[in-house]
């Protein structure tokens, strides 16, 4: 793990939640580990843009939360659900199921790797813009968020980001990879504050 708390600001509010949506799986993978990038069984790579997102889970007094269960869903990269009532036209990537299951360390560190998500159609005029899904399940409490990437144009117009009362705090930061990572994936920095952890 890399120690993500220089690099992005720990604040003292709590992490926003956001809806749950409608492509929570209805079936979770077994395989939902650390990187979705692959599959078990399968020789293929998944689609896309490799990111790899990390950050702390904190208490809003600063203190890291240990143990905290994270699970995360998403789109592939053309914006389209392993959910049976995703209608977006867009093709399903059969190397990426788009689950995982990550717990945070004794410093509240997590870490998985994945490809950015892409935006996809709600209603005519209406797109939601590249986010990942987290149900964040602590000690003492239990959050449903959604993380956004900065600099994307469809931000400033999806009402669930703007109708939030700390939207900020839900867009991550985007950083180069160290020499850890592959030279062309980004590192996506985001802390999630819970009340008490």
């Amino acid at each position: 793990f890399r120690n993500t708390q220089p690099i992005s600001a720990i604040s003292a509010m709590p992490t926003p939640d956001q809806i749950l949506g409608p492509f929570y799986p209805v079936r979770k993978p077994t395989d939902g580990h650390a990187d979705l990038t692959r599959l078990a069984g399968r020789p293929g790579m998944a689609l896309g843009p490799v990111v790899h997102v990390m950050g702390r889970v904190l208490s809003v007094r600063g203190e890291p939360a240990p143990g905290v269960r994270l699970e995360i869903w998403q789109a592939n990269a053309a914006g389209k659900y392993t959910h049976p009532h995703d209608r977006n036209t867009a093709p399903i990537d059969p190397n990426f199921d788009g689950y995982a299951t990550v717990v945070t360390d004794n410093e509240g560190r997590f870490r998985f790797k994945t490809v950015k998500p892409g935006a996809y159609p709600v209603v005519p005029g209406y797109s939601r813009p590249p986010h990942i899904h987290f149900d964040v399940t602590g000690r003492y409490n239990r959050l449903v968020t959604q993380m956004y990437f900065p600099g994307e144009p469809l931000n400033e117009r999806d009402p669930l980001l703007q109708q939030s009362w700390a939207k900020e705090s839900l867009i991550a930061r985007v950083l180069p990879p160290t020499k850890e990572e592959e030279p062309d994936s980004q590192l996506v920095v985001w802390n999630i504050v819970l009340i008490q952890g």
